[in-house]
């Protein structure tokens, strides 16, 4: 079998167990949880205090250069073990749904050795109630939210997408 056929049939598979809900990348573990014995997500008590204290710090109107140094202060290693945080990984935590308890599956997607985002080429997969989640829906509403208000661009999305609520 040639390398482009393997591949094919590599991300063939992955997209069944997108639409078949038998995905194991809704079970990758991320900052704040840890994998359980049967490989379910389980919340990791003390990142999921950061976690809160990111959203509510991000909520009361610190920047993401303001929380990296927060954390730096408070000792708290990054998701890496890095002594200090940096602003993507602070942006992408608080972009992450996953926090809410559901899974967005194929948010990007691979061509010709680059991932791009997912605008709607492809379906993507919602999982709700894929684990416990760290914060509600609200708080997550919120950043969102204010992350639109924070930036720059003059075309400012209005709203998260309906299908994910």
């Amino acid at each position: 079998m040639n390398i482009i056929k393997k591949s094919e049939s590599i991300r063939a598979g992955l997209r069944k167990g997108f639409q078949d809900g038998t995905s194991k990348m809704a079970q990758r573990r991320c900052y704040g949880y840890d994998i359980g014995p049967n490989g379910e997500l389980t919340i990791n008590p003390d990142e999921a205090a950061v976690v809160r204290w990111i959203f509510d710090h991000y909520l009361r109107g610190d920047s993401l250069g303001r929380i990296t140094a927060g954390l730096e202060e408070q000792g708290i290693p990054s998701p890496t073990g890095r002594p200090k945080w940096n602003r993507e990984a602070i942006n992408k935590l608080i972009s992450n749904e996953k926090y809410t308890g559901r899974v967005l599956l194929q948010k990007t997607i691979s061509a010709g050795g680059s991932q791009f985002k997912n605008d709607g080429l492809l379906p993507r997969y919602l999982y709700s109630d894929s684990h416990e989640a760290i914060i509600s829906d609200e708080m997550f509403k919120a950043a969102q939210q204010e992350k639109i208000r924070r930036t720059n661009c003059p075309y400012k999305v209005i709203a998260m997408p309906e299908f994910f609520w």
